[in-house]
Order: structure tokens, then C-alpha cells, then sequence
């Protein structure tokens, strides 16, 4: 079970829920990590904590502290940092509902995280705020210190559980009007937008499948690494012979016809039968059922 990675409230004017927080990221899905080696013998490189004085030192002998002046340090213990957390520290508040997809994604930071009651005497108020929100369709914003920042926050209805995701603050975003000078200036006419219209309807879909995106590069990666591993020769894919530039009406024309064909291939397949099951396989089905009952 995964460990939570943070613990406190969930707080709504009087009303004040024990949560837990998971990370939504799951972190062995992060790319490749090379490491750093000696090019002579491939030994790894290794970073060491010296001290001017002393020398090498290990982590335990490590305090952090706050520069003061030039040179001069007052250390911060851990366990003091801890003492200075209020109860409104190791609480989400929230202050604000809104209504669901108003807020512009260029707020969210990326940073999220599930949020789900702590022992059963959170749960059904837990429930009630969760199932209020998704009912009225509302979003609600919240402020909670995380890793030591005062941190604005927004909380949705994922399933069963709330999501709570990190936002970005007003003065942490770049507006789209710092890049009006640089915006392009060319106007479409009316039949372009009406082509591109019809390529983005053509490539449309009602339901988003987020696996039939692969990390590609992480799936190249992961080949070279194994066919260096096995001390076989790496063969570069061949080269990509150019597309020819044309006429953007064409392309436009182009593009939409290849969608469309795209698409009725798509539903072609889905409405094959499902293929019968061949005999030696039918058998085994059945021996397994015989077995089982």
C-alpha cells in the first residue's frame, strides 16, 4: 500500500476532516537516468560533502542554518521548525468554490495529489463534501503549507477520492498579453478556418484513451541500454525522406481526408465479430472449467 505523503485536515468553515494525501505521480515512471562515469575505467563519479575545515563529512553531521550575515550562521533544528506549525499549518482550508473547468490550466503546476480520510470517523464527511461538490459542479480553492510554503491549492472530484493540485499564483504566471508584439498578425480567410474546422472535428474524439500514448523515447532508451547489455551492434533507424512542402489549402484537404479514412478503419475493426477460438484452445478452455468445478 502506498505510504501517504502528508496528513492533516480538510477544513470547510466549521467542519474539519482528519485526510491523508497520496502523490498522484508515480515515480518509477520518470525517464532513464545515466549516470555520470570516469571515461577510463566507467567507474561512477561520486559527489562528496567536504567541509573547509574538516573535509569530508558525513550526513549526520550536517545541520542546515540561515546566513545571517557574511559568513555567520544560526542553525535551525527540525524538531524547532515543527514546533512553529500551527494547527492552520497541518490544515487544507478552503476559502473559495467555483464553478468546474473555469479556472485556466495554466495555473495548475503539475505537483497533485489524492486526498482520501484518515480512519472511518472522516469518512462520511468526507464523503458529503466530495459528493456536494461533484453534484453542484463546483471546484474549490484552498490554501495548505506543504514542504515548508504556504502553497494555493485546487480540489476536485476524482472517482472516490478529491484531487488536490498546486497552483501556480498570479504573480508566478507570464500573461499571453507579454507576447502580443511576438503573437502572429496573419488573418485566415474564410474558407481556411472553415478546412480546419472540419480537420479538428475529423480528428476528434468523445473519449480521450491516455495508454495508447507511449514514452517512445523511454521505449528507445530502453533498447539501446538492452542491445549495448547483450553487445550487439546499434542500428540507427533509417533517415525520414522529407515531406514536400504544398499549398496549405491542399494540406489542409489532405489531412482531413487521411483523418476520415483514419476513423472509418477504426470502426471497421470494432465491428468485426470477436474471432472463434481455435479448437486446441477450446479444449484447453474446457479442461480448466472441468478442473474448476
Amino acid at each position: 500500500m502506498l505510504a501517504p505523503t502528508w496528513k492533516g485536515y480538510l477544513r470547510l468553515s466549521l467542519v474539519s476532516v482528519p485526510v491523508k494525501a497520496h502523490n498522484a505521480r508515480v515515480s518509477s515512471a520518470g525517464p532513464i537516468q545515466l549516470h555520470q562515469l570516469h571515461a577510463d575505467c566507467h567507474s561512477r563519479i561520486q559527489y562528496k560533502k567536504t567541509c573547509p575545515i574538516h573535509g569530508e563529512v558525513t550526513i549526520d553531521n550536517i545541520v542546515s542554518g540561515y546566513e545571517y550575515a557574511k559568513g555567520q550562521y544560526v542553525v535551525v533544528d527540525p524538531a524547532e521548525l515543527d514546533k512553529l506549525r500551527s494547527e492552520d499549518d497541518k490544515a487544507i482550508t478552503i476559502d473559495k468554490f467555483i464553478h468546474a473547468e473555469t479556472l485556466d490550466r495554466v495555473y495548475l503546476s503539475g505537483q497533485s495529489y489524492y486526498l482520501l480520510p484518515e480512519g472511518r470517523v472522516g469518512e462520511k464527511p468526507f464523503a458529503l463534501i466530495r459528493q456536494g461538490m461533484e453534484q453542484e459542479n463546483r471546484w474549490a480553492i484552498g490554501q495548505v503549507v506543504l514542504h515548508g510554503k504556504e502553497q494555493l491549492v485546487l480540489l476536485r472530484p476524482q472517482g472516490r477520492v478529491l484531487l488536490m493540485t498546486v497552483l501556480d499564483r498570479e504573480s508566478e504566471v507570464t500573461k499571453p498579453a507579454a507576447l502580443d508584439e511576438l503573437a502572429p498578425k496573419a488573418e485566415p480567410g474564410p474558407e481556411e478556418v472553415e478546412l480546419a474546422r472540419k480537420l479538428i472535428k475529423a480528428s476528434s474524439t468523445e473519449k480521450l484513451d491516455f495508454s495508447q500514448y507511449k514514452d517512445v523515447h523511454k521505449e528507445q532508451m530502453t533498447a539501446l541500454i538492452d542491445a549495448k547489455v547483450a553487445g550487439k551492434e546499434v542500428v540507427a533507424p533509417p533517415p525520414q525522406e522529407d515531406r514536400q512542402i504544398i499549398n496549405l489549402m491542399d494540406a489542409l484537404r489532405q489531412s482531413i481526408a487521411q483523418s476520415q479514412k483514419a476513423g472509418e478503419e477504426k470502426e471497421t475493426e470494432a465491428a468485426k465479430p470477436p474471432r472463434k477460438m481455435a479448437a486446441s484452445k477450446r479444449g484447453q478452455e474446457r479442461e480448466r472449467k472441468r478442473k474448476s468445478s
